[in-house]
């Protein structure tokens, strides 16, 4: 039996928008913003000039003024995101330098203390997300095994078996957190992060005892660069999608570089990142797909290209995914040929 649903959207990501300057440094005029450029939703990154993640995470009337400020202006709070606390829950020493600027000044050069405050916020996030009424969380895994990715020199054995079962140990109470919520809680699969690909997820999936709020932020551009099948990725992992960026991105090898770039900047590389509409992924491809199997969340776009100006990806962006975004059929394409036949007749029909 087919499960078509409706997807919401669009949405915006808007931590790649904020700064100091209005309307990005407070939640109203970003929501304004947004609004005025055609979105119906914002997944909000955790930030202090957006919002109080403690304060959420146990005053709901703090949040039901958050919310007021979204519905003032005719959009939705999608999900938070807690992208940059999530990378900091697992961090290989060889990043601990270039992580530190994902956390408070006085933890920098500490990494326990790190990892406590990050573990710390990324739950907040789960009981801010149920007083918000929120049933996703989007985030990254952070990375323990990464450095290793290409098997050379070769690998210990036991050493991608121990990175996971780590990984594992430092999520599964955080996972039984949004357990308690009813929150699920979404891996972004990213190249950098130890959930980088199907095979991965898997390995932690396993790791984390198939923990039922264990899912997936879906987003396509990460396997574009990655060569890998995004459509066939859907059929395999649906049950688990449970977010959605909507990213556009591009690969175009030649004689000098591949997948893994040459240390090319973004502008250079094979396999980087576009403007929605400027890159090569089938996004109805992906809409439909989602669509049979009832993904009914939010379609949320991230802009990171390397060439376009990021206002004009969200001025343009809105219009674009509502062009990808289906109506649910309320019935048969072949209706109007359907034939009153009860019970009796279809046993009839079969000769029983």
């Amino acid at each position: 039996m087919t499960r078509l649903s409706d997807i919401k959207g669009p949405a915006i990501f808007v931590a790649q928008y904020l700064a100091d300057d209005p309307p990005f440094n407070s939640l109203e005029g970003i929501c304004q913003w947004a609004s005025n450029n055609g979105y119906r939703g914002l997944q909000l990154p955790i930030d202090p000039r957006l919002i109080d993640i403690k304060r959420a995470a146990t005053d709901l009337d703090y949040c039901n003024s958050i919310q007021a400020v979204f519905i003032n202006h005719g959009v939705q709070l999608t999900e938070l995101s807690s992208h940059l606390q999530g990378q900091l829950i697992a961090v290989h020493p060889a990043y601990d330098a270039l992580f530190d600027g994902f956390a408070p000044a006085h933890l920098h050069n500490n990494p326990k203390a790190r990892q406590e405050w990050a573990t710390e916020i990324v739950c907040l996030a789960a009981k801010a997300s149920k007083n918000l009424n929120l049933k996703a969380h989007a985030t990254f895994s952070g990375a323990l095994a990464w450095p290793y990715f290409y098997p050379w020199p070769q690998r210990p054995v036991g050493l991608v078996e121990t990175a996971f079962k780590e990984l594992a140990a430092r999520w599964k109470p955080i996972l039984d957190v949004f357990d308690e919520c009813g929150v699920d809680l979404c891996y972004e699969i990213h190249p950098g992060e130890d959930l980088h690909d199907g095979i991965s997820f898997e390995r932690f999936l396993e790791a984390v005892d198939h923990h039922p709020r264990a899912c997936i932020l879906y987003d396509p551009s990460h396997f574009v660069v990655q060569c890998l099948d995004y459509l066939s990725f859907i059929d395999t992992y649906h049950d688990r999608i449970k977010a959605f960026h909507v990213k556009d991105a591009e690969f175009r090898p030649d004689g000098r570089q591949g997948v893994y770039g040459g240390f090319s900047d973004w502008t250079q590389r094979a396999g980087r990142f576009r403007a929605l509409g400027d890159g090569q992924v089938d996004f109805k491809g992906i809409f439909g797909k989602l669509m049979q199997y009832g993904y009914g969340g939010w379609a949320v776009l991230e802009s990171e290209c390397p060439f376009k100006d990021k206002h004009v990806c969200a001025a343009e962006g809105a219009a674009i995914m509502k062009s990808f975004i289906p109506v649910m059929s309320t019935g048969s394409f072949d209706d109007f040929a359907k034939a009153p036949v009860d019970q009796k007749g279809i046993d009839k029909l079969l000769g029983l």
